[in-house]
């Protein structure tokens, strides 16, 4: 008999690799990736369509392209000890935790008592336009995020977007 944690295992890497059937193609299209493919893939840098644009966030694009109309498919590697302000995007989301555990909330300012504890296998939304915040702890993580672009990010106190900082 197969234990809980052992199925959702199972469907975590299924629902991955159906999630990245293009990451890394080929000129036919075809993709085929190990989770030790996963966690090597060289990441860019943090600005990136669809990203928090921190400097602890690295992006691998794996399917499509999150900055025009389509369905894409973006691995984020965060840091440990990285704590990510409210902010929103706006199109609909669906990550998967990949690696790690994932601290995750929804509001309008970062609460750490509204963060829910995601190890890996577990999946979460992230509905347009609706603010939400993050953090890791002592490990850094990977999520996979599959939305429908254009995506972007707009943060709720202005001060927090890295984008803005000199």
């Amino acid at each position: 008999m197969y234990t809980r944690k052992t199925i959702t295992g199972i469907i975590c890497m299924l629902m991955l690799y159906c999630a990245t059937a293009s990451a890394q193609q080929n000129d036919s299209g075809q993709l085929r990736m190990t989770p030790q493919e996963i966690l090597h893939t060289k990441a860019s840098g943090p600005s990136a369509p669809g990203s928090s644009n921190l400097g602890a966030v690295r992006v691998v694009v794996i399917h499509g392209d999150p900055s025009k109309a389509g369905l894409y498919t973006i691995l984020l590697k965060v840091a440990a000890h990285t704590k990510i302000p409210a902010h929103l995007h706006p199109d609909d989301r669906v990550g998967t935790v990949v690696s790690g555990t994932w601290y995750f909330g929804y509001g309008d300012k970062f609460d750490e008592g509204k963060l829910k504890k995601l190890p890996v296998g577990s999946i979460y939304s992230e509905v347009r336009d609706q603010n939400h915040f993050a953090m890791t702890k002592d490990e850094p993580i990977i999520v996979e995020i599959t939305g429908y672009g254009p995506s972007g990010v707009t943060y709720v106190n202005p001060n927090d977007d890295p984008g803005n900082k000199k």
